[in-house]
């Protein structure tokens, strides 16, 4: 078994600053309504750059969302270009009327991948020579956020899924409390339709924020928390991993975060693998050395371009963000650019989108 060991300073995030920035959040995302077109709206009429509601109902177990695919911007001949993102919309659709959200427009239901329809996804080439589009090709990605409960005074939970390069990848997330956060879980998942039990992984992670916050709290002479409030762990065939993350606070203020990596092989790796670290022991230390340090700067960044405003301020500041669009892009509406990713893991738990 390999275990690697890690402590770096970081600054500190102020705690009422991220429990009313994450209530805040909460809130605007609790006031939004869709429209019949999938754009999601705040409570001031601005929509949510990027967001659209696929299938279901906003807001309720079972909506499925993804990105808002970008206008289809014919050539000087006319026709759709190959590779467009909503081409799967255009080209399948243009004969039985709009598309739907979440769908390629065609009549024999909604599309999947590796079918006509997956040309709303993006990644694949347009119509071809008798009107069809062709499955997406080894670098198409197909995506999509499935909402399993909204429950703001309780719990939020999500589901992501990803399917890119004939890898399937499953996230799920669930958030306790979320306008004042206490406990974040999270599980992942992967494998390779085409592959054996190599291509499976799972892993699970878990944060007591509750905890964490008890831990800063403490004196600096203080130990440290007998219990890592941030967990994970990971499972392959050939080997599990585990990882903590500790805090203490430091002297001056400041956070000293201290991670520790455990690896172990399982099966027959196990004595090729000690054999292994024997010899790359010092770059394998090293790796995860710059791994934190570059995560611990990243953080820091962050946080020097924070601004901790607060109350109406604070809301403006996210409500910008949120809607904010990258510059020559626009988050297409009305029915003809209602095209979504093609959905891979079948048809949605409700119907189709409606005003909340």
């Amino acid at each position: 078994m390999a275990r690697l060991t890690h402590t770096v300073t970081v600054a500190p995030l102020d705690r009422g600053w991220f429990e009313e920035a994450a209530g805040t959040l909460v809130d605007l995302l609790d006031g939004s309504r869709a429209r019949a077109d999938g754009s999601v709206l705040l409570a001031d009429g601005r929509a949510v750059a990027g967001l659209r509601l696929l299938k279901g109902r906003h807001l309720r177990s079972g909506a499925r969302y993804g990105e808002a695919p970008e206008p289809v911007k014919p050539g000087a001949d006319g026709r759709v270009p190959a590779g467009s993102g909503t081409a799967g919309a255009v080209g399948a659709g243009a004969a039985d009327g709009p598309a739907r959200p979440g769908t390629a427009g065609a009549t024999d239901g909604p599309s999947r991948s590796g079918t006509a329809g997956a040309g709303a996804a993006g990644g694949s080439s347009g119509p071809g020579a008798s009107g069809g589009v062709p499955a997406p090709g080894p670098s198409a990605t197909v995506g999509a956020v499935v909402l399993r409960a909204w429950r703001p005074a309780h719990s939020v939970e999500v589901e992501s899924r990803v399917a890119e390069d004939g890898l399937a990848l499953r996230l799920k997330v669930r958030l306790s409390e979320p306008r004042r956060p206490r406990a974040l879980g999270l599980s992942l998942s992967g494998h390779r339709p085409a592959g054996g039990s190599l291509y499976r992984f799972s892993g699970r992670g878990a944060a007591d924020l509750a905890a964490w916050w008890a831990a800063v709290d403490r004196l600096p002479s203080a130990l440290p928390a007998a219990r890592p409030p941030v967990t994970a762990r990971a499972a392959h065939r050939l080997a599990k991993a585990r990882l903590t993350v500790t805090p203490h606070p430091a002297d001056d203020g400041s956070w000293r975060i201290t991670v520790v990596l455990s690896v172990r092989g399982r099966w027959l790796l196990r004595p090729v693998g000690a054999v292994a670290l024997f010899f790359a022991r010092r770059p394998v230390e090293r790796g995860f050395r710059e791994a934190v340090e570059n995560a611990a700067a990243q953080w820091n960044t962050a946080l020097a371009e924070l601004t901790p405003r607060h109350g109406e301020a604070l809301r403006v500041e996210i409500a910008d963000a949120l809607t904010e669009t990258e510059p020559d892009k626009t988050v297409p509406g009305g029915p003809a650019d209602a095209g979504g990713p093609a959905d891979p893991w079948g048809p949605a738990d409700t119907g189709g989108p409606e005003a909340r």
